[in-house]
């Protein structure tokens, strides 16, 4: 049993071990995955969890339910990226980073929501900016579990972690970054950010939103990433066969 099976909750526990499976070829893509019913007696769990475990999974996009059938492993990629995400990667050399803070502090209810940890829970919290020499800039915000700060001092520190953060963490905690879930949206971008990104107030900024998991589906990181008007775009690639909007 993983060391933190005890505080992990249990549908992420049954939707981690099913999504390791999937990662290590046991389940292939079209093979059936099991029951809400097999699931609660495999796991001495009552449905609804064995079903929040399925859930999981699918909003993730991994498995895909056929109505009066069964549930099974996505075929993928239905949904392919331009390019991987930028979790942890070293700094480009045509990019300077600046860490303008880290520090442990309460977390704000949106971080421990996302970090799965109770309201008002310490976390770690590292701020960068990032400029590229073609005057090209954005800010980051991530944020870790408050455990972290006796395992992976480096965090705390206002100094670039040699390697990158995915890497010092792996080796820090033995645990790797399997899963990440992202989701972009616009909004108004605070004073603090206009001053660091030299935007007029008001101006409106596109915010791009990560949250890294283990193979156990407990979050590692979440980190929100700030971009000014007309800095970063966002494109995908995908299958027609598996757009609806393309069908209509």
């Amino acid at each position: 049993m993983a060391e933190n099976d005890d505080v992990v909750p249990k549908y992420l526990q049954i939707s981690g071990h099913i999504r390791a499976l999937i990662e290590r070829g046991e389940l292939a893509p079209g093979a059936e995955v099991p029951s809400e019913r097999e699931l609660a007696a495999r796991w001495k769990v009552a449905r609804p969890t064995a079903a929040k475990a399925l859930n999981t999974l699918r909003q993730q996009g991994i498995v895909r339910s056929r109505r009066g059938s069964g549930t099974y492993v996505a075929e993928r990629p239905a949904l392919l990226r331009e390019s991987a995400p930028r979790y942890g990667t070293p700094a480009p050399e045509s990019r300077s980073v600046t860490v303008l803070c880290a520090a442990v502090v309460e977390g704000p209810r949106e971080v421990t929501d996302a970090l799965v940890l109770p309201v008002s829970s310490s976390v770690i919290v590292r701020k960068t900016l990032w400029v590229g020499i073609s005057g090209s800039v954005e800010l980051t915000t991530c944020w870790y579990p408050g455990g972290f700060a006796g395992t992976a001092a480096l965090l705390l520190e206002s100094e670039v972690v040699p390697g990158g953060v995915a890497r010092y963490l792996e080796a820090a905690t033995g645990r790797a970054a399997t899963v990440v879930r992202e989701s972009a949206g616009a909004r108004l971008a605070t004073e603090d950010e206009c001053r660091h990104l030299t935007l007029r107030h008001p101006a409106a900024v596109l915010v791009v939103r990560r949250t890294c998991s283990d193979a156990h589906g407990v979050p590692l990181e979440y980190r929100e990433t700030v971009h000014p008007p007309g800095g970063w775009t966002m494109s995908h690639e995908y299958s027609a066969s598996s757009a609806a909007d393309f069908r209509r």
